[in-house]
């Protein structure tokens, strides 16, 4: 797998076009922290990260979706910087998601963390994803 982060995005979109309640996705350090800001923006549920064992050689994280009235919370998911193509922004450029009604993720030199956050830090760095 060239790009693990679209590959989780991809499992979630997938999963929140077809009604599903939880998705399962293979565990990695930057996937829970990803996981963390979508539970804080309100996009899921919850998440929870799955042990290793007999079964999970690398353990995974369970994200449990949203749903209201019967529409997924997420209404578009998509990456931005892919290993072929990295976006960076500054922090003057830094994206504004739906007219702020969204959140860009943006991987900076302090960690994770949305658009607005990075914005109030003066920090740019890495476009992720955005999510709206």
């Amino acid at each position: 797998m060239t790009d693990p982060i679209a590959d989780m995005l991809t499992r979630i979109r997938n999963a929140a076009t077809t009604k599903k309640e939880a998705v399962e996705i293979p565990f990695s350090k930057i996937k829970l922290e990803i996981a963390r800001i979508l539970k804080k923006e309100n996009f899921i549920d919850s998440y929870e990260e799955l042990k290793k064992d007999s079964e999970n050689k690398f353990g995974g994280i369970l994200v449990n979706l949203k749903y209201q009235d019967g529409q997924s919370a997420i209404t578009s998911i998509q990456r931005v910087s892919k290993p072929g193509r990295r976006v960076y922004a500054s922090v003057e450029d830094l994206p504004r998601v739906l007219n702020g009604l969204g959140v860009a993720i943006i991987s900076t030199p302090k960690g994770l963390m949305t658009n607005r956050e990075a914005k109030k830090a003066g920090l740019g760095g890495e476009v992720m994803c955005e999510i709206y």
